[in-house]
């Protein structure tokens, strides 16, 4: 590679680094390491600096420390390019490429700390709340262990599989039951694949419940047209009787006041009669008259 490529070769991999902004040193580590060695410039990171040339430095020696001084400088360069401005005023000024590669990891050990904690405790406790589908759910909380992985804390995929199953709401208890009660467990994979049918299922079960009582609504009492006296909805039963039974009623005839709706020993006319005149006696006797016509 010559003199003049160098700059715009460096300068094009640098730009695929990710930025490093304080939570993301494992890949940008992973990132810088990569693209160096690509360049064939991470010979610093991998050495310590050679000794220092004399008179009696064999040609090998001579190469091998300006191969050494080329990769030192240009690494230093690679990694100031992609740190994030505000990060890097804060770091020190180091000689060689390994050491300052090593104050950054430093730098960011007690950050990457607190972040996995954080996404601990998100993976731990997300919940599925149905705002989204059930893959995009399960795709999420497998980019939080993948993150956690970055950062040095591998979560085992049956503990990724338990974490998912804790995450659904009470209309997946069934779902959750069957899965404890088969032998073979499944992998991560294979449990999305029967979430997202067990999520089709409920969701054409709760249309089906709302078209039944849709229906079922449809055949309630409807409010009269203006102008037009309301009849109570038709029911079976004893209910029923009661209002034939009052409606046959209405119907009877009082004898003594010629009223209806009572008949002639209910008539309160007739009772304040017979007191008026005072005379229980004859009372009981016109009442048996009165029965008897």
């Amino acid at each position: 590679m010559d003199s003049v490529s160098v700059p715009i070769s460096l300068h094009s991999h640098a730009s695929s680094v990710p930025i490093l902004n304080g939570t993301n040193f494992l890949d940008w580590s992973e990132q810088v390491q990569f693209h160096l060695g690509v360049l064939d410039l991470d010979l610093a990171l991998r050495t310590e600096k050679p000794p220092a040339i004399t008179e009696e430095s064999s040609a090998e020696e001579k190469t091998l420390s300006h191969s050494w001084e080329r990769s030192n400088r240009l690494s230093i360069m690679f990694m100031r390019m992609s740190i994030a401005n505000n990060i890097k005023s804060t770091l020190p000024e180091r000689d060689t490429a390994k050491e300052f590669f090593k104050t950054v990891e430093e730098h960011f050990r007690s950050a990457n700390k607190s972040l996995a904690g954080t996404l601990m405790a998100e993976l731990t406790t997300m919940k599925f709340d149905g705002t989204r589908g059930m893959h995009e759910h399960i795709l999420e909380m497998s980019n939080l262990a993948a993150k956690l992985k970055a950062l040095g804390m591998n979560v085992d995929e049956s503990f990724l599989v338990q974490f998912i199953l804790n995450s659904l709401p009470l209309q997946y208890g069934p779902f959750q039951i069957h899965y404890n009660t088969i032998k073979d467990k499944w992998n991560v994979n294979e449990l999305a694949s029967m979430l997202v049918q067990e999520e089709t299922r409920l969701k054409q079960q709760g249309h089906h419940s709302i078209h039944l009582i849709s229906k079922g609504a449809s055949k309630k009492w409807k409010k009269p047209k203006k102008g037009k006296r309301a009849e109570p909805p038709k029911i079976n039963g004893p209910t029923q009787r009661i209002e034939v039974h009052e409606k046959g009623q209405n119907n009877i005839k009082c004898h003594f006041c010629k009223k209806f709706g009572h008949v002639l020993r209910d008539c309160h006319k007739r009772k304040a009669w017979f007191e008026k005149k005072g005379s229980t006696v004859h009372a009981s006797n016109s009442m048996q008259g009165f029965l008897t016509i």
